[in-house]
């Protein structure tokens, strides 16, 4: 049977974790217009998530779009997100891990023990505990496409992201391990890696702080491809979503431009 090259997904069910702004609103957008019809967005923010249904929808005005506020790092949060898309799903054939939190590069000694516990809480937790609560529904329909966004922290260490490296490092493990875990119930489980993504609140902080600015003018240098868009990501998320990627899991992949080659 021949592969079908085109990115259709009329009968996918997607849920979108931190899908009301930046990578995440992208990457529901450009579901909408490859053809899904059903999808969630979760989030904390109602206006937020208000506005990226209607933002959905105007590519889409016929796609069931609808939003689900929760705390994803709790697990209470994160277990009722995925039972209340999976209800109004019907089902979920892609989960995509796009969940930010607030967070300015800061060298490790100028960092309060509890700021660095809420770093690695907030930038991890709600992606691992979303995917450990979608799982048991896609095992049981012997099929599905887990996407994370993680960082390019985890491969190059820089200066004042010890915290979120090691976060960073969290997703990519857990993920690649399951990857092995779930490859057997037809689950493939992939990360994508960024460096700065412009167009986002992440970057305009990054590049808002004297010193985090210095170290990233250097790295946009190195940028060769041109600096990372959320549509970038988009575009990545849906070839692991789809068919197109039916033999890849297991795998951590850079979209930076080539500030980094690993």
């Amino acid at each position: 049977m021949s592969l079908d090259m085109r990115f259709d997904f009329a009968d996918q069910s997607v849920v979108i974790a931190g899908g009301t702004s930046g990578v995440g609103l992208a990457t529901a957008i450009a579901f909408a217009d490859n053809g899904c019809r059903r999808l969630v967005l979760v989030g904390r923010n109602e206006v937020r998530g208000k506005a990226a249904v209607d933002a959905v929808q105007a590519v889409a005005a016929e796609a069931q779009v609808e939003f689900v506020s929760a705390d994803l790092n709790e697990p209470e949060g994160a277990q009722e997100a995925a039972d209340a898309a999976a209800r109004r799903l019907g089902g979920i054939d892609v989960l995509v891990n796009s969940t930010v939190a607030p967070y300015q590069p800061t060298l490790l000694h100028e960092m309060s023990l509890a700021d660095l516990r809420s770093v690695l809480v907030e930038q991890s937790v709600g992606s691992l505990l979303m995917t450990r609560a979608v799982l048991p529904v896609m095992r049981a329909a012997g099929a599905g496409s887990i996407i994370s966004i993680a960082s390019d922290a985890e491969k190059v260490p820089t200066p004042g992201e010890t915290g979120i490296g090691a976060a960073m490092a969290a997703i990519i493990t857990f993920c690649r391990t399951l990857a092995l875990e779930a490859k057997n119930d037809g689950i493939r489980v992939n990360v994508l890696t960024p460096s700065l993504i412009v167009k986002t609140a992440s970057y305009e902080r990054a590049m808002s702080q004297e010193f985090s600015k210095k170290i990233f003018d250097r790295i946009v240098k190195r940028a060769g491809l041109g600096l990372t868009e959320p549509d970038d990501l988009a575009a990545a998320i849906l070839f692991l979503a789809s068919p197109l990627s039916r033999r890849i899991t297991g795998q951590v992949i850079s979209v930076n431009g080539g500030i980094s080659i690993a």
